[in-house]
């Protein structure tokens, strides 16, 4: 029996990020393209796929779109049969498969921020905040004359951290309830008129993840939420590793970022299909058992 693959696409403006889930529910080499629009990405990103892990139309059983750019693609995909899975149910159902948790927030770090609670199968989302990955390429854009996030990270492994922020340190002479010494008290107040490209770069950066980070944690007050699942490609910054740990201690909390972090969305839109397939086979199942014993 030929084996099926269902297919996972992620659909932004300029990047579409695309993986197949097979029967067993493994994921199958994530890939990212980027063009010119969304259709030439979506495209693009289909035909390289297929061709590279050597699937064949024929093997496909399902392609399931997400993102804001799926809203341009009204039709099948090269005649395979092509629906529509909510983001913020693909972000949760990605991002539980890729955890290993059932209760966490899944905080989808792209142009902006998204907040996802999931609970079970409960996922819904909750909020978001207009701080991500496109407020730092704007500021970028402004204060370093770039938005190539592979200078800026290069600059910002040079720059100062305290050169940019003000810590308790520099204010207190001892620490504050709940507030150890090496604890930001203000974003930017440290910084000079002169201050290096490498000193704001490391600033900026540590910013939006920081802003980020913060609103997880407020977004779970009172819910008993603990974990958040870091997505989407600001967690590829190496800065994560640096924020997000030292907030761990202060906030009791656990950040955890994902292997396949970018490709969750993706990922979510193909179980969101395996999903509904289940739920139908299942009510299939009890209508045939309610005939046969009527």
């Amino acid at each position: 029996m030929e084996k099926k693959i269902i297919i996972g696409i992620d659909v932004g403006i300029s990047t579409t990020k695309i993986v197949g889930i097979n029967q067993e529910g493994a994921v199958i080499s994530p890939m990212r393209i980027t063009a010119a629009d969304p259709i030439t990405s979506l495209y693009g990103a289909f035909g390289k796929y297929l061709h590279e892990n050597k699937i064949s139309l024929d093997e496909v059983e399902h392609i399931k779109l997400t993102g804001v750019g799926s809203a341009y693609i009204n039709e099948n995909i090269y005649g395979r049969p092509t629906s529509k899975a909510e983001e913020f149910i693909a972000d949760g159902l990605g991002a539980r498969y890729e955890s290993n948790l059932d209760r966490m927030m899944v905080v989808s770090m792209g142009t902006g921020t998204s907040l996802v609670q999931c609970v079970g199968d409960d996922i819904r989302h909750i909020g978001g905040i207009g701080i991500g990955g496109g407020t730092l390429a704007g500021l970028c854009r402004i204060m370093l004359q770039t938005d190539d996030m592979r200078q800026v990270v290069a600059l910002a492994t040079e720059g100062n951290i305290y050169n940019i922020n003000l810590f308790i340190k520099d204010i207190c002479a001892k620490p504050l309830p709940g507030l150890p010494m090496s604890a930001t008290a203000s974003l930017f107040s440290n910084a000079k008129a002169n201050a290096s490209r490498e000193d704001i770069a490391i600033g900026l950066i540590y910013m939006v993840l920081q802003a980020i980070g913060s609103s997880s944690i407020l977004s779970s007050l009172n819910t008993g939420i603990r974990d958040f699942v870091m997505i989407g490609n600001l967690t590829l910054l190496p800065q994560c590793r640096e924020v997000y740990p030292s907030m761990e201690k202060l906030y009791n909390v656990r950040f955890r970022i994902p292997k396949y972090s970018e490709f969750c969305t993706a990922i979510g839109a193909a179980l969101s299909y395996l999903r509904e397939k289940n739920k139908a086979e299942i009510r299939d199942k009890k209508v045939v058992s309610g005939v046969c014993g009527s």
